[in-house]
């Protein structure tokens, strides 16, 4: 990165080759949406190439990368949050025709059903999804990417303590949110 900040542009090519798989990850656990993956990737790396020049490596150089991928991913779910509507009701433009379209309900399961371990991954993976933004980006970066709680709160531009208790939150909202997939013994 700092070979970029001084102006060496062969030094981008090579941050992205290095950092493409690990972003790809990161914006898959925030977001869980495969078609949105390449094009947050992308601006990643575009909001990196612009800012280099004001890069200051006062913490390390994946910490910063993945505020840069958790603060666009909070947009992201920002704007989802927002909503959208989806049409019921759809005009076939070529014979006039009105049709209804199919809308998937993605919380519905039959509950004598038992789910299978790529279901139940399913299900960890929505629970998470529904998690308040910074406990997401808290249990992404502490469960999947083995983050410090240090690296955390940089990321998070938070105190230590502040993501203990980001953390613990998280793991109560998925415990209650998982109850009902998880046998109890």
């Amino acid at each position: 990165m700092l070979r970029l900040r001084d102006g060496d542009d062969g030094a981008f090519a090579e941050l992205v080759q290095r950092n493409t798989p690990k972003v790809h990850g990161l914006v898959f656990r925030f977001l869980g949406d495969p078609q949105a993956v390449d094009d947050l990737t992308q601006e990643v790396f575009l909001r990196i190439y612009r800012t280099a020049g004001r890069y200051q490596p006062a913490a390390k150089f994946s910490t910063w990368m993945y505020r840069i991928v958790a603060n666009l991913a909070f947009n992201v779910l920002r704007t989802r949050r927002k909503g959208h509507a989806v049409p019921l009701e759809v005009s076939d433009t070529r014979d006039g025709e009105t049709f209804f379209a199919d809308v998937r309900d993605d919380k519905t399961h039959a509950p004598h059903q038992r789910l299978a371990d790529d279901e139940l991954q399913a299900q960890v993976a929505r629970a998470v999804a529904e998690l308040p933004e910074n406990q997401k980006i808290a249990i992404v970066l502490n469960k999947y990417e083995d983050k410090s709680y240090e690296d955390i709160a940089e990321v998070l531009d938070c105190t230590v303590m502040a993501v203990k208790s980001l953390l613990s939150r998280a793991r109560e909202n998925l415990r209650v949110s998982l109850e009902k997939y998880i046998e109890h013994k």
